[in-house]
């Protein structure tokens, strides 16, 4: 993925070329040509293939070399096999995640990929940064000479799954170390504030109102027509947390005689932060959500004479001065083949069709690269198939 003035062109190679077996000679070619690798195996495979960071940084020491895996590279659990839902076991999220007295809880979605994927993200930024600065140092004892430039200033980024789970433990650990708790399930609630909950409505559907702030909590128990729960005994969240139960009965009693969009109206008068359960359907649909830009319309590709496009969540954070916006969709298995293996690493056609026999690459793919590059490779594939 070499840079060019701040910009990654070639992210997408690694996913889009498509790959069975990748020679251990091309994968080295690429890497060397390559400021980050990434790759998520089981501890010890890359280093089996030949391919781990010893031998790449004998080529490229500016390599970023981020591997993701579900425990990590070191430690007695390395060598286990790691899924993101193993891991939110061991990370601490699925024991808090669930009512008390019931089974623990998995979200429906893969929490742990998506984390292990940010901290990845994040490890590859921070390796990048202190490359330069290692560079700038490295220019500072040795000058502008060649020799300098070998000296390795790339670096392993450690992703492990678990990891990247416990680290959006909030205090779990310390409450552990200084208090000796452990932090239990509490289903819609949250251990040591009140009042933020879920509540239902009149119309069968459920609000979430966060007044666990002080004065915010006086706001919402006099909309409530509760005057009698904002005396000085509630004053403090402390206070609160002694009676959260009648609190939050309280509360569930008011929220059942309205519609949701009455009691979100009536806190939203007096600043109380509060809001609806989203469906999928309700973010695409939401207005300040589209104001945002935070649902993007996407092409895909022409089907039959027809373009046709999918829906996806929007860039974010948004960069004030260079926002960002998804350019496509992704690209059709193989597409980028012919510009990794001709016009990156300079294949030839003959050496396409050796991979092609060997199952490197497929046979369809080979194919559309010749007919796109040349006609004489084309004539040439159709000789020997």
């Amino acid at each position: 993925m070499s840079r060019e003035n701040g910009r990654n062109p070639k992210i997408s190679y690694s996913g889009s070329c498509i790959v069975f077996v990748l020679t251990e000679r091309l994968v080295r070619r690429l890497a060397d040509k390559s400021d980050v690798l990434i790759e998520n195996f089981k501890p010890g495979t890359m280093e089996k293939w030949g391919l781990g960071p010893a031998e790449l940084y004998a080529s490229n020491p500016g390599l970023i070399y981020t591997r993701v895996s579900g425990y990590g590279q070191t430690g007695p659990y390395s060598s286990r096999p790691g899924y993101a839902a193993v891991c939110e076991g061991m990370g601490g999220f699925r024991y808090v995640n669930g009512c008390p007295g019931n089974p623990p809880v998995r979200p429906n979605i893969s929490l742990g990929d998506s984390l292990a994927g940010l901290h990845a993200a994040l490890g590859v930024v921070l390796g990048l940064l202190a490359r330069d600065q290692l560079r700038n140092v490295t220019r500072a004892e040795l000058g502008t000479k060649n020799e300098g430039r070998t000296k390795r200033t790339g670096q392993v980024i450690d992703v492990a799954i678990y990891e990247a789970v416990l680290n959006m433990m909030e205090g779990i650990v310390p409450e552990f170390d200084r208090l000796g708790k452990i932090r239990q399930p509490s289903g819609t609630t949250v251990t040591g504030i009140v009042p933020t909950n879920t509540y239902p409505c009149a119309d069968g559907k459920h609000v979430i109102i966060g007044g666990n702030g002080d004065s915010i909590y006086k706001r919402l128990m006099l909309s409530a027509g509760r005057p009698d729960l904002a005396t000085k005994e509630y004053e403090t969240n402390a206070d609160r947390v002694k009676h959260q139960k009648k609190i939050d009965d309280a509360i569930a009693d008011w929220t059942r005689t309205l519609p949701s969009h009455e009691v979100l109206a009536r806190l939203e008068a007096v600043s109380v932060p509060a809001g609806k359960i989203y469906d999928v359907r309700d973010i695409v649909e939401d207005d300040h959500i589209k104001a945002r830009g935070m649902v993007e319309e996407v092409k895909v590709k022409k089907e039959e004479g027809k373009e046709w496009s999918v829906k996806v969540p929007g860039m974010s954070p948004v960069l004030e001065e260079t926002p960002g916006e998804t350019k496509w969709a992704g690209p059709d298995l193989g597409a980028h083949n012919r510009e990794v293996l001709q016009d990156e690493l300079g294949l030839a056609v003959i050496d396409l069709m050796k991979l092609q026999a060997k199952g490197v690459i497929g046979k369809t793919v080979l194919m559309a690269m010749l007919l796109c590059g040349c006609g004489c490779g084309y004539q040439y594939f159709n000789e020997i198939i």
